[in-house]
C-alpha cells in the first residue's frame, strides 16, 4: 500500500521503522506532509542565506528567528495544527522572495530555493513528493535526518535562550548552513558523518547560551524539596519547558488566589530562586507528558502547554487546554506573543477563577536541583565518597519518557543498581525512578536531578567538574556509565552532543534510533562504542559490574603514577598499606606489583583490598 506520509524521527515510530498512515505521536498523514512541505521550505530559505552569507551579506534577525521557529514547529509533539503550519510555510517562501534578489550567484540553488508556489492544493500535492524518502541512499538518508533531528533539538534550546533576550549568531549561521547541506548531493557518507560531529559542537554550545540565559535570568537552581500534593485554591497546570513563560504566568496570577503547578518538563522550575519567590507556587502536579490525560482531567483547572510533549487531548479537558509559542493544536485557544513581546495570560487566570481546585493525586514531596552549580558546590563531598570507595559508580540515566511498557526497564535497571551507585538525570526520564525511595550515600541523594533535558549541559559540566577533581585527561576514564532513554529530537541533539565531546559506550533505548540505517549503526558502534539495552540483570553486569572488573583486572601491572591519577580513591588505601612514597618521582614508573614486592606486601593481599575499592 503506497504511503500517505512517512516519518521516523521519534523513538515511537511504528515498529520502528516508519509511521506511513497516521502518526503514533497523533498526528494525521497531512498534518506530517505539510510539516514536511515546511521543513523543506526552511532548507530552501537556509541556501539562501548560506549563500548570501558566503557573498558577505548579513541575515537579519527576523529571518533566523523564522527559521527556528518552523524547526521547532515540527518537533514531535510540538504543533498538530495545520492552519498554522500552512501559514508558516508562506510566511518562509515569503522570506525567500523577499532575499533571495539578493544573491548574485545562484546557479547553485536547488528546487528547494526557488519552489514558492503559494496555493494550498499545490503545496499539499508537492508536500508528498518532498519528504524524508525522496533522499533514495538509505546511508543519505539516515545521516541527513540524524543531523536535520539534532538541529531541530538545537533550534529548540536556542529559542528559550532567545525569549529571555539571549543570542548567539554564529549558532544561527551554522544550524542554516547545516540545514542547507542537507541538499547537497556532493557530501560522501564520511563528509555528513563530520557534519553530524560538528552539529554536536554546536549542540554544547547551544546548550551552554541556554543554561546561561536561564541562571542569569533566574539564578542557579537549588537543592529543593518539592511538595506533589495539592491546595484548596482554584489553579492553572503549565507544562512544556519555556521558563520565561512560566515566569510570566506566576506575575500575573500574583495576588489573584490562583494557584500555579509544573507539569512534566516544567518540574525543575521549583529549583530556581527567581521563580520560587512567588507564593502561590504551589508545587509539581502528576508525572510525565504521556500520563496528560488522566492528569490533566483530574486536575480540574485550565492547563497552558509552553512547547511540544501535547497529547491529543480529550474532549473532557480540551476547552481548558491553551498553547502558546511554537506549540498548537485545532480547537485549543492559542495565546499570542513573540520573542521580546509580553504575552497575556489574564483568560487563562479568570477561567481558573472558575474551576475547581485540583484532585490531589500524590502527597509528599521529591528532591532536585542538582544542577551543575550545586554540585560544584558539593564537589568536595562527592570526591571524597568516592575516594572512600563510597560511591563507586555515576549513572547517566538522562533523556525522555514514553508511554511504551518497555520503559519499564528504566524503573527496574534503577532500583537494580548497587547501593554504591548515583544516578545523574535531567529530562522526563527521570520521571521512572525519582519518585522510588533510593536513599543516599553520606548525605548524596542517590538520584541527582539537574533539570530539564533543556538543562543537559549541566551533566557535561558535571562529568568535566569531576575530571579535573580526578585529574584524568580522559572523561571516559571517570566512574560514569551512560544508560539513555530517548524520545525525540532534543535528545538527538543531546546524544550528538556527548559524541562530539568525546564520551563512548553510550547504551540508548528503549530502541535505537529507527532513522539509523544498518551501515550508521555500524559507524557508530564501531567509533563511539554506542549500544542498545537488553534485559536489567544483563545491562547491570556489563554496564556496572564487568565494568568494574575490567577496570581493576590490569591494576596491578599499572604503573604507580598512571594509577594513582586514573584511581585517586587508591592513595588512602595504599598509603595505609605502607607507600608513603606514592609522588616520589623514582615510585612512579613502578608497577603496583613491583611496588608490593618493595614493601615486603603480599601481592594477593594488596590486589584484594585495591579491587575493593575501585
Amino acid at each position: 500500500m503506497e504511503n500517505k506520509m512517512f516519518c521516523y524521527q521519534c523513538q515511537e515510530t511504528n515498529k520502528n521503522t516508519g509511521c506511513t498512515i497516521a502518526g503514533v505521536c497523533g498526528k494525521k498523514a497531512t498534518t506530517a506532509n505539510l510539516q514536511d512541505m515546511l521543513i523543506y521550505q526552511t532548507k530552501g530559505l537556509c541556501e539562501i542565506t548560506n549563500r548570501l552569507r558566503e557573498e558577505g551579506k548579513r541575515i537579519k534577525r527576523t529571518t533566523n528567528q523564522i527559521i527556528m521557529h518552523n524547526l521547532f514547529t515540527t518537533i514531535t509533539n510540538a504543533n498538530f495544527d495545520e492552519d498554522v503550519i500552512l501559514s508558516r510555510i508562506i510566511e518562509t517562501i515569503n522570506e525567500k522572495e523577499s532575499i533571495i534578489d539578493e544573491v548574485l550567484d545562484r546557479t547553485k540553488l536547488t528546487e528547494a530555493s526557488i519552489y514558492n508556489e503559494k496555493d494550498e492544493d499545490a503545496l499539499r500535492e508537492k508536500s508528498t513528493e518532498i519528504g524524508v524518502l525522496a533522499t533514495k541512499d538509505e546511508d543519505i538518508r539516515s545521516l541527513r535526518e540524524l543531523m536535520t533531528y539534532g538541529i531541530k533539538g538545537m533550534a529548540a534550546y536556542l529559542y528559550h535562550a532567545n525569549m529571555l533576550g539571549y543570542d548567539d549568531e554564529e549558532i544561527s549561521e551554522f544550524l542554516q548552513y547545516a540545514m542547507a547541506k542537507t541538499l547537497d548531493d556532493s557530501l560522501s557518507v564520511n563528509e555528513l558523518v563530520a557534519m553530524n560531529l560538528k552539529t554536536g559542537e554546536f549542540g554544547v554550545r547551544a546548550m551552554q547560551l541556554l543554561d546561561y540565559a536561564n541562571t542569569t535570568t533566574f539564578g542557579n537552581p537549588e537543592i529543593t524539596s518539592v511538595n506533589i500534593g495539592v491546595r484548596n485554591n482554584p489553579a492553572i497546570l503549565i507544562s512544556g519547558h519555556d521558563l520565561h513563560d512560566m515566569k510570566e504566568l506566576l506575575e500575573q496570577t500574583k495576588g489573584t488566589g490562583v494557584d500555579v503547578y509544573t507539569h512534566s518538563e516544567m518540574l525543575p522550575a521549583n529549583y530556581y530562586p527567581e521563580l520560587k519567590k512567588y507564593e502561590n507556587f504551589v508545587g509539581n502536579y502528576g508525572n510525565a507528558w504521556w500520563k496528560q490525560k488522566e492528569e490533566f482531567e483530574s486536575f480540574n483547572g485550565p492547563i497552558l502547554m509552553t512547547t511540544n510533549c501535547i497529547v491529543p487531548p480529550k474532549a473532557s479537558y480540551i476547552d481548558r487546554l491553551f498553547t502558546t509559542g511554537d506549540a498548537g493544536y485545532p480547537g485549543c485557544k492559542h495565546i499570542d506573543g513573540t520573542i521580546g513581546n509580553k504575552k497575556d495570560f489574564s483568560e487563562i487566570i479568570e477561567l481558573a477563577k472558575k474551576c475547581k481546585s485540583p484532585i490531589e493525586i500524590e502527597h509528599g514531596e521529591i528532591i532536585g536541583g542538582f544542577a551543575h552549580n550545586q554540585v560544584i558546590e558539593l564537589s568536595d563531598k562527592i570526591v571524597a565518597a568516592v575516594n572512600e570507595g563510597l560511591i563507586k559508580k555515576f549513572v547517566v540515566m538522562a533523556g525522555c519518557d514514553g508511554r511504551h511498557k518497555e520503559r519499564n526497564y528504566y524503573t527496574d535497571f534503577a532500583k537494580a543498581l548497587p547501593k554504591d551507585s548515583v544516578i545523574l538525570t535531567a529530562g522526563c526520564a527521570k520521571y521512572r525512578y525519582n519518585k522510588l525511595n533510593l536513599g543516599d550515600i553520606a548525605g548524596i541523594p542517590r538520584v541527582l536531578d539537574a533539570g530539564q533535558c533543556n538543562d543537559s549541559f549541566s551533566l557535561v559540566v558535571i562529568a568535566m567538574t569531576l575530571q579535573k577533581a580526578f585529574g584524568l585527561e580522559d572523561i571516559n576514564d571517570l566512574p560514569i556509565v551512560y544508560n539513555i532513554a530517548w524520545y525525540e529530537q532534543k535528545a538527538v541533539i543531546v546524544l550528538l552532543a556527548l559524541l562530539a565531546l568525546g564520551v563512548k559506550n553510550i547504551h540508548l533505548g528503549p530502541t535505537l534510533p529507527g532513522f539509523l540505517s544498518e551501515n550508521v549503526t555500524k559507524v557508530l558502534v564501531d567509533n563511539f562504542g554506542i549500544a542498545g539495552i537488553s534485559t536489567v540483570e544483563e545491562d547491570i553486569e556489563n554496564l556496572i559490574i564487568n565494568d568494574e572488573k575490567e577496570s581493576s583486572d590490569d591494576v596491578m601491572d599499572m604503573a604507580m603514577g598512571e594509577l594513582i591519577m586514573k584511581y585517586p580513591q587508591l592513595i588512602d588505601v595504599l598509603t595505609s598499606l605502607g607507600m608513603h612514597c606514592l609522588g616520589c618521582p623514582s615510585s612512579q614508573m613502578e608497577t603496583l606489583k613491583e611496588a608490593a614486592l618493595v614493601h615486603g606486601l603480599d601481592i594477593n593481599e594488596v590486589e584484594v583490598l585495591v579491587r575493593k575499592s575501585l
